[in-house]
C-alpha cells in the first residue's frame, strides 16, 4: 500500500514567528498555547523540500529570525543523537534517565541557533535540573537553548546569573540584524512599543509560572525592542542605560511593599 504523503503547513503567529509543523493542533495550539484566531495559514503542501525552502523566504520577508536548518533537516538525526531546533535541544531518553545517558555522553557536541554546546562534568548538573519532559513524547527530554548559553557564559554550575557574553557589541549585533531585515525602514517606534507591550506579557506569564529558562528568553527579546526602539527615536540604547543609571546613583530611600522607594517620596 502506498504511504500517504503528510500535509506540511506554513504557518504565522503574527509578531512571534512563521514555523511549519504537520499538526496545528498539537504544535500550535496545545505546545504553544495559541487560540486557532491567533495563527493564520500561510500555505501547505505535502512537498517537504518546497515548504523548507518557502519557510526561510517567508520568515525573511516578514523580518523574522531565519532559522539556521532547514524543517526538513530537523529529521535527519541519527537514532540515540541530540537534536535541537531554534529553541530547545532534544535528549533521546526520558527525563529519569537522562543522567545515565549524560554521564555515558561525555563530550558530546551539538550546534545550535544559540552556538555549541558540549556535555561535561561541568554541564551535567545544570542539564538534569533544567531538562523537561516532551510535550510529545514521555521517552524523550529537552531543554531551552537560551537558557542553557547564558549558564555557559557564566561558568556556574547552578542557576544562570549574569551572562557576561552579553556586552554592549551586543546591541551593535542587534541593530545589525534589525538593519538587514528593515525594520528601521519600515518600522516605527509605535509598533515597537506595541511589540514591547507583548514581551511584558511573556514576562508577567512566565513569572507567575515560575519558568526560568521563559523569563530568560523574555527579558533578552525586550532588550532587543528596546534596543530597535531606542534607534527609531534617532538614540542608542547604551546612551539611555548610560543616563538612567547615572540617575539613580546616588540615590536614597528605602524598601517598601517589594519596591524600592526614593526618599522624596516616602
Amino acid at each position: 500500500m502506498k504511504q500517504t504523503q503528510p500535509t506540511y503547513f506554513l504557518y504565522h503567529i503574527p509578531g512571534k514567528k512563521i514555523g511549519v509543523t504537520t499538526d496545528l493542533g498539537k504544535r500550535v495550539i496545545q505546545a504553544q498555547g495559541y487560540g486557532d484566531k491567533e495563527f493564520e495559514v500561510l500555505e501547505q503542501s505535502s512537498d517537504i523540500e518546497y515548504i523548507s525552502t518557502r519557510e526561510r523566504e517567508l520568515q525573511s520577508k516578514y523580518g523574522y529570525k531565519v532559522d539556521i536548518r532547514l524543517y526538513k533537516d530537523l529529521f535527519k538525526k541519527s537514532e540515540g543523537m541530540i537534536s535541537s531546533s531554534e529553541q530547545t535541544s532534544t535528549f533521546p531518553c526520558p527525563k529519569a534517565d537522562l543522567g545515565n545517558w549524560l554521564a555515558n555522553n561525555k563530550g558530546a557536541r551539538w550546534e545550535t541557533p544559540h552556538g555549541s554546546f558540549v556535555v561535561t562534568e561541568a554541564t551535567i548538573p545544570w542539564l538534569i535540573s533544567n531538562a523537561k519532559t516532551s510535550q510529545f513524547s514521555d521517552t524523550k527530554c529537552y531543554i531551552y537553548n537560551k537558557a542553557f548559553m547564558v549558564f555557559q557564559g557564566t561558568g556556574a554550575t547552578d542557576t544562570p546569573k549574569m551572562c557576561k557574553c552579553y556586552t554592549p557589541s551586543h546591541f551593535e549585533l542587534i541593530r545589525t540584524w534589525a538593519t538587514e531585515r528593515g525594520i528601521y525602514d519600515k518600522g516605527d517606534s509605535k509598533t515597537q512599543f506595541v511589540k514591547l507591550q507583548e514581551e511584558a506579557g511573556e514576562l508577567a506569564r512566565a513569572i507567575l509560572k515560575k519558568d526560568k529558562p521563559e523569563i530568560i528568553d523574555a527579558i533578552g527579546d525586550m532588550v532587543v525592542v528596546l534596543t530597535n526602539l531606542a534607534k527609531l527615536e534617532d538614540l542608542k540604547i547604551e546612551d539611555c542605560i548610560t543616563s538612567a543609571y547615572n540617575v539613580i546613583a546616588k540615590r536614597q530611600g528605602a524598601m517598601v511593599n517589594g519596591s524600592f522607594v526614593k526618599s522624596e517620596s516616602l
